[in-house]
């Protein structure tokens, strides 16, 4: 006798699993009930039936070489909901790591590759059992095939060998075949013949032994009608006999093993990623209890009070890190930047581990493992790491991964990626908020080969190591060398603007004929609505709303809303920019130091703190006036700006293949003078400047996945019409249209979108029943792709900007990178070597079929560089 073989009907367990369950998601939004469920079957079954080896089938689509034969089979069956169509995917990485081969076939069903595995198997002795809720199987049945039919649930499994179908049925399992073309079946739209149903076909089958021997035989057949009928219709009960017969010679390989392995670390390693991912709490115990597998040899082993590696003297963790090339280390510092120093260094080694500082006697030694290219460096935070380096002068080479990043791209909206955080959510062990440094040595260690392979089963390996790691080196050097400031025209303009702000004050109170707290909701709501009588505009929780849109609406309603609107404005650019901006300037260097915050926003944007530099207006006075204040110090005479020119509007013409869009911009037409003339059917040289800027609003509103309300408020016309440009832009850039329908679908079935570079943000809200959730997050789907690529290129762009100027050995340096700009110092005798350097390399960092196109200008300092 040879082996038992289970054979599993994924797609049928995959919707009975469905059904069973109530929806499930994970943290990152997908729904994982159905893995789940087959999970949890797909356990009891290894550790209730111990085979020799499990395979699944699924199905591919519902075009196979049946719908070729009657386009009608199964036509009527509605879409596969996508809350449970994402999860296939899902379904057959769990089957992976489990070690469980999993088939699919273009042009068969999963009962085809079932019908060709049993046959083979059985062919060469092994015992086979086919697991499914589809009563078609049965038909496979024979003296080595028997079928465990799925009745309630999952677990309920009720066998059927060859003694009990003859017992139920009364015929052969191969006559369950005619059977069915006898009678058909609803459940694939196979037709049978008009009136005949199951009793009829089987009595008919037992007495004739064949479809076509009842046809052969009709004149013995009872009922004048029925004869009639049969005589119709027997093309019919030929073919939809067809239908029904699975096809057992499908070009497709007997799997030789398949099932989990007890010894292979990395599979367990795998497999421990995954439920983390899926959030199957109980999982590991379950195997476990099961007594299928043990995860307590893998290098995920939990963190907790025991000690996992050995702390020893630091000489000799060193000299395990020059045997090994490879050394794992987590820094604690002193201070911020531009005096940020290491406390000390957490090295770990193989097993080995040493807390290392400044004062050891090992410490030029371990500068000297820094420095060395050969051993490769697993860091926390690479920037911070990198920056340190740069202040204290330390040689840094080989740092090949980053725990921090890649926690960040594996769950951009994580917020928190400390390792103590990190260690709750992907290792067992303490719910302390604080780790010590040997602990975070240990979490360092264990955490390297689960990100690793998560980033690789997602597609982002090479995000995180030619973008996001190099990227954190480069914004180390930046913060390093800050921007220069003029400390005395903030002063001037901070004593300016503070006695506008108290003329505007004493002017409200005029208006409202008393004094009153302007910065307080209640107050103003108070004195506008009850005392003045003006239109409320909506309501809050607490009260009156005098948010910015209501203040907008009351501006031709009374003279006092102009002077709060722009008390508001002058009091936020005072208290975000200049208050704090002084205080920020390090007397040391002159120079402010922003963070650039790398793992902050699910887009893949780099925003900026301390001071924040990505909301200084560009188009007003006062945001010109404050970027005055941002100038070139010593011997660097110029600031240069460098702008991606309608990057996004770039972007999309890119990826979503419009022809229309992308012959403007490769003609080098004014795009939103293009899109005026589409949208409202004029020439182009008729197109007015009031066109165009409702025209850019389109355009922009587009990206943004604007509503016919917001872009109706925008530009200032009734909805309706709004709506109908909407309409006409879609109509005119149809692929754009194609290409944003694709991109929610893909969203709803996938619970996240990508960027052209592979970056993924998930959208858990995406098929929620609550419509405002909803909708936003079918505008995230629309956007996150198009601002997530063009983030993903400036990032591109800047770590070859800066490998290019090094390279030329140039003084001009990069400073500030604010959205779709950066801002370099340049020294006057390198200007124009660096602005040729700089707009080539931009507009060539990728290779897309638009062109990028870059504007340089230099000036005295930042705002009149743009």
């Amino acid at each position: 006798m040879g082996r038992t073989f289970y054979i599993i009907d994924g797609s049928s367990l995959m919707h009975r699993a469905f059904y069973a369950l109530p929806l499930l998601t994970a943290p990152g939004g997908i729904h994982t009930n159905a893995v789940y469920g087959f999970t949890t079957m797909l356990l009891g079954l290894l550790a209730e039936r111990k085979p020799d080896i499990v395979a699944v089938a699924f199905d591919k689509s519902r075009i196979t070489f049946r719908t070729g034969l009657y386009q009608e089979y199964k036509a009527h069956r509605q879409k596969t909901p996508s809350e449970l169509s994402e999860q296939f995917s899902l379904m057959k990485e769990m089957l992976s790591a489990l070690g469980i081969p999993n088939v699919e076939m273009d042009g068969y069903e999963a009962d085809d590759i079932i019908g060709t595995w049993a046959k083979q198997a059985a062919a060469q002795s092994d015992r086979v059992y086919i697991v499914t809720g589809d009563r078609d199987a049965l038909q496979l049945i024979d003296a080595n095939i028997s079928v465990l039919l799925t009745k309630k649930g999952l677990s309920d499994l009720q066998e059927y060998d060859t003694g009990r179908f003859a017992a139920e049925y009364g015929v052969s399992p191969l006559q369950h075949i005619d059977v069915k073309g006898l009678m058909g079946d609803s459940s694939d739209n196979i037709p049978g013949v008009a009136g005949i149903g199951e009793k009829t076909a089987l009595k008919m089958i037992q007495a004739f032994g064949s479809v076509e021997n009842v046809l052969a035989n009709i004149d013995k057949i009872s009922g004048k009608k029925t004869q009639a009928t049969l005589r119709e219709e027997s093309e019919l009960a030929r073919l939809s006999k067809q239908l029904a017969t699975i096809h057992c010679e499908v070009p497709v390989e007997l799997p030789r093993s398949g099932g989990v392995s007890l010894t292979d670390e990395k599979k367990l390693n795998e497999l421990r990623q995954l439920f983390k991912k899926l959030d199957f709490k109980k999982m590991e115990q379950r195997m476990e209890a099961l007594q299928l597998i043990s995860f307590q040899a893998t290098a995920t082993t939990p963190v907790s009070e025991e000690i996992l590696l050995y702390e020893t003297d630091a000489t000799e963790v060193l000299a395990k890190a020059r045997a090994t090339k490879e050394m794992y280390l987590v820094a604690a510092y002193t201070r911020k930047i531009p005096e940020l120093k290491f406390a000390n260094l957490v090295v770990v080694a193989d097993d080995l581990l040493s807390c290392i500082t400044p004062e050891d006697k090992a410490w030029p030694e371990l500068l000297r493992c820094l420095a060395d290219a050969t051993i490769s460096k697993v860091v926390h935070d690479a920037k911070r790491f990198y920056a340190a380096s740069i202040l204290e002068q330390v040689a840094v080479e080989g740092v090949c991964f980053d725990i921090m990043l890649a926690a960040y791209l594996l769950n951009p909206s994580g917020g928190k990626y400390d390792l103590a955080t990190l260690q709750r959510k992907y290792l067992s062990g303490s719910e302390e908020e604080e780790l010590s440094a040997a602990q975070k040595g240990h979490v360092c260690k264990a955490l390297y080969p689960l990100l690793q392979a998560e980033l690789k089963m997602n597609g982002m390996a090479t995000l995180h190591t030619e973008v996001e790691l190099p990227l954190s080196q480069v914004l180390a050097e930046m913060e390093c060398c800050g921007i220069g400031v003029d400390s005395e025209a903030i002063k001037r303009m901070t004593q300016e603007l503070s006695l506008r702000l108290d003329e505007l004050q004493q002017q409200i109170y005029l208006f409202a004929g008393e004094e009153f707290n302007v910065h307080s909701p209640k107050q103003l709501g108070q004195i506008l609505f009850e005392k003045l009588q003006l239109p409320v505009g909506k309501k809050t929780k607490t009260g009156y709303s005098t948010d910015a849109e209501v203040l907008e609406g009351l501006r031709d309603k009374h003279p006092m809303v102009d002077h709060l609107l722009e008390y508001r404005v002058l009091a936020k650019l005072k208290s975000t920019y200049l208050d704090g901006l002084l205080s920020l300037v390090d007397p040391r260097t002159k120079r402010v130091h922003t963070t650039f915050n790398q793992c902050a926003t699910a887009t893949g944007r780099l925003s900026s703190s301390e001071p924040n530099l990505q909301n200084i207006p560009v188009r007003t006075e006062i945001g010109r006036r404050i970027r005055q204040m941002f100038i070139p110090q010593d011997d660097f005479t110029l600031l240069m700006a460098a702008d991606y020119s309608q990057i996004e509007l770039r972007v999309l013409a890119e990826m979503s293949d419009d022809r229309n869009m992308q012959d403007a911009f490769l003609k080098g037409q004014d795009i939103h003078a293009r899109t005026a003339a589409e949208v409202f059917e004029v020439p182009l040289l008729e197109v007015t400047s009031e066109m165009r800027s409702r025209a850019k609003a389109v355009n922009f509103g587009i990206v943004y996945g604007i509503s016919d309300y917001g872009l109706s408020r925008d530009i200032g016309v009734m909805r309706k019409e709004a709506a109908l440009y909407i309409e006409n832009y879609f109509a005119k850039y149809k692929g754009v249209k194609e290409y944003v329908d694709e991109l929610i679908q893909a969203a709803k079935r996938d619970g996240y979108v990508s960027t052209a570079f592979g970056r993924k943000r998930y959208l858990p809200e995406i098929n929620s029943s609550n419509f405002n959730l909803r909708s936003f997050a079918e505008r995230m789907a629309m956007n996150t792709p198009i601002q997530g690529t063009a983030a993903d290129i400036i990032k591109k762009a800047m770590i070859e900007v800066q490998k290019r100027i090094k390279a030329a050995g140039l003084r001009s340096r990069m400073l500030l990178q604010v959205h779709d700009e950066l801002v370099f110092e340049v020294v006057p005798e390198e200007k124009i070597q660096v602005e040729t350097l700089v707009k080539e390399t931009m507009e060539t960092c990728v290779s897309f079929r638009i062109p990028l196109m870059v504007q340089v200008s230099s000036g005295k300092d930042w705002a009149s560089a743009k």
